[in-house]
C-alpha cells in the first residue's frame, strides 16, 4: 500500500510504504525524507546511505564470555536490537552480526581459576548470555561468529598487515601494529599521538619499537592454548579478531560499526587503523556508540559494588521493564540506574497494559499514516526512543478517553496502533494478563501462585454473590498483603501483581 503524507508540515509529499517486521505481521512505514544517525566518526548526524541501496551492513562487538552479561552489556543488545528492528521495519535487508569473543587473556585467567577448560567455560556462559538476551526480547543476530573459529581470516589480515609494512615480529615473537605508520590513528577518539604517548610508558615493552604500538598475535606461553602460524605458536589480540570476523562476514567495507562508548577507544580506533592499512581503503562509513551505564550516578564498577548482572535486575523486575528503562533514554546518553528508575519504567509499563487489557487486537494491522507519522520522524531523528515513546504515550491516553466514552471501536483501532508501533521497540507484545501477572519478575514458587490467586477471586466472588461481605473483604485484604491488585468490573474481577 502507498500513500502520501506530510511529516511535521514539511511541505513535500512523503511517500509511505508498508514493509512487514520478521517476528511479527505488523508493518510501519518504510520511507520518510531520510533517516539521520549520529556518526562518531564525523562526530555529527548524517544521512543513512547504505553502500548497497536497500541493505545494511551492521557489524556490533559481543559478549567476552568468562561471566555473566551485566547491565552495560544489556544495553548494548538492546540499543543495536532496536537498531536492527528499525531499519528493517523500513524495508531495509538487514545483516546484523554480533561477535563472541571466546579467547582472551581474562578467558584463560578465569577458565584457570575455575579449573575448567576453556570450551566449558565459554560453552557455559554463551548459552547464559542467550538466555538471558531472549528474556530482554533481543532478536539474535543472523551471524554470530566466535574467534576461534576465524583464525585463517585473523593470520590473513596479520600477514597482510607484515607486507605492507604495519606489522612486525618483536625480540619476544609477538607480532605488532606500527601505530605511528597510521597518520590518521586517534581520528575517532580525538586522541593525538603526543597526547597518548605522554601516558605511555618510556620504555619499550615487551620488545616494541613504540610503547604505543599494540599486539596483533601472541607468542604462545605454556599451558595456554595456541594455534600455529608463520611467526610460532600463538593466539590473536583482540583488536585483529573483530577487523577479521566482521570483513569475513560484511566485507572489507561496510555500513554501520557499533558497540558501547568504552569500546571507543582503544578497541575500535585500533580497527580502523589495522583494516585501513590492510585494505587501503575506508573499513566503515558510520560509527555507533551507546551512552555509559551508571548507578546511582555513579560509574558502575565492581570495585565500588554497584555492578549488576541482568539476572540480578530480572530477580526483581521483569524483562520488559529493563527493556523499556533502556529505551526511555536516548541510546548515546549517560543510562542511570536505580530502583527508582526501574519503578518508574514498572508504572509505564503497567500503564500502557492496562490500557490494552480487554482489548482484541488483530495480527494484521496496517498502520494510519497520521498516527505513525510523529513515530517516524522521532526515530528518523537518530533513533530518538524518548520522544517516540512520548507518541505512543499520547496514543495509550487516546486508548483510555476512548474506552471511558464507550467507543470500543476507536478503542480496538488505537490498540492495535499501539501494539505495531511498539513492536518496533520490542515492547507491548504480551498479553496484558501474562505482563500484569508477573510484573513482579518474582521467581517460582515466591507468594502466591497464579493458581492459588485464581482460587482465592473465585471465593471472594461466590462470598460477593452470597452477599458474605466480610469474607469478601477479608480476602481482598489477604491479597493486598500479597501484593495482588484487584479490578472489579460490572461482570468480572481481573487481577494483577503490583
Amino acid at each position: 500500500m502507498e500513500s502520501l503524507c506530510s511529516v511535521y508540515g514539511n511541505p513535500f509529499p512523503v511517500k509511505f510504504v508498508f514493509s512487514e517486521l520478521p517476528d511479527k505481521h505488523y508493518k510501519i512505514c518504510r520511507h520518510r525524507i531520510m533517516l539521520e544517525i549520529y556518526n562518531s566518526l564525523a562526530r555529527k548526524k548524517e544521512p543513512f546511505t547504505p553502500i548497497v541501496p536497500g541493505k545494511a551492513g551492521i557489524y556490533v562487538c559481543g559478549m567476552t564470555v568468562y561471566d555473566l552479561c551485566h547491565i552495560g552489556h544489556a544495553r548494548v543488545m538492546v540499543v543495536f536490537d532496536l537498531v536492527t528492528r528499525y531499519l528493517r521495519s523500513r524495508g531495509y535487508e538487514v545483516t546484523y552480526v554480533r561477535n563472541i569473543t571466546d579467547i582472551d587473556d581474562k578467558i584463560i585467567a578465569r577458565a584457570i581459576e575455575n579449573n575448567e577448560s576453556i570450551q566449558d567455560l565459554t560453552g557455559r556462559y554463551i548459552d547464559a548470555m542467550h538466555e538471558d538476551i531472549d528474556r530482554l526480547g533481543v532478536l539474535r543476530p543472523d551471524l554470530e561468529p566466535r574467534a576461534t573459529e576465524h583464525m585463517d581470516e585473523i593470520l590473513a589480515l596479520i600477514e597482510k598487515l607484515i607486507e605492507n609494512g604495519y606489522a612486525y615480529k618483536t625480540k619476544t615473537g609477538d607480532i605488532c601494529f606500527r601505530v605511528r605508520k597510521f597518520e590518521q590513528y586517534g581520528r575517532l577518539s580525538g586522541k593525538s599521538l603526543d597526547d597518548l604517548q605522554v601516558g605511555a610508558r618510556v620504555e619499550a615493552e615487551a620488545g616494541k619499537d613504540d610503547p604505543l604500538d599494540f599486539v596483533l598475535w601472541k607468542q604462545a606461553k605454556s599451558g595456554e592454548p595456541s594455534w600455529q602460524s608463520d611467526w610460532g605458536d600463538g593466539r590473536p589480540g583482540w583488536h585483529i579478531e573483530c577487523s577479521a570476523m566482521s570483513m569475513s562476514a560484511l566485507g572489507e567495507n561496510f555500513d554501520i560499526h557499533g558497540g558501547g562508548q568504552d569500546l571507543r577507544f582503544p578497541h575500535h580506533e585500533n580497527e580502523i587503523a589495522q583494516s585501513e592499512c590492510a585494505t587501503g581503503h575506508p573499513f566503515v562509513n558510520l560509527w555507533m556508540h551507546n551512552g555509559f551505564v551508571r548507578i546511582d550516578d555513579e560509574k558502575m564498577s565492581k570495585s565500588l559494588g554497584n555492578f549488576f548482572t541482568i539476572r540480578d535486575v530480572l530477580n526483581t523486575y521483569h524483562p520488559e521493564i529493563l527493556r523499556y528503562f533502556i529505551i526511555n533514554s536516548h541510546y548515546r546518553s549517560p543510562l542511570n540506574y536505580s530502583d527508582d528508575t526501574l519503578d518508574q519504567s514498572k508504572a509505564a509499563l503497567e500503564g500502557y497494559y492496562l490500557a490494552l487489557d480487554g482489548i482484541e487486537v488483530a495480527g494484521d494491522i496496517e498502520l494510519d499514516d497520521d498516527i505513525a507519522a510523529p513515530f517516524i520522524a522521532a526515530m528518523d531523528d537518530d533513533f530518538n526512543t524518548p520522544e517516540a515513546l512520548s507518541v505512543l504515550s499520547a496514543l495509550r491516553r487516546d486508548i483510555n478517553t476512548a474506552r471511558q466514552s464507550g467507543d470500543n471501536d476507536r478503542a480496538q483501532f488505537l490498540a492495535g496502533q499501539l501494539k505495531s508501533l511498539g513492536a518496533i521497540l520490542g515492547l507491548f507484545q504480551l498479553e496484558p494478563i501474562e505482563f500484569l501477572r508477573g510484573i513482579s519478575g518474582r521467581s517460582e514458587g515466591a507468594g502466591l501462585s497464579d493458581s492459588e490467586v485464581d482460587a482465592l477471586v473465585e471465593e471472594r466472588t461466590r462470598a460477593r454473590d452470597e452477599k458474605n461481605w466480610a469474607r469478601g473483604d477479608e480476602i481482598r485484604d489477604e491479597l493486598n498483603q500479597a501484593g495482588i491488585v484487584l479490578d472489579d468490573s460490572a461482570n468480572s474481577t481481573r487481577w494483577r501483581r503490583e
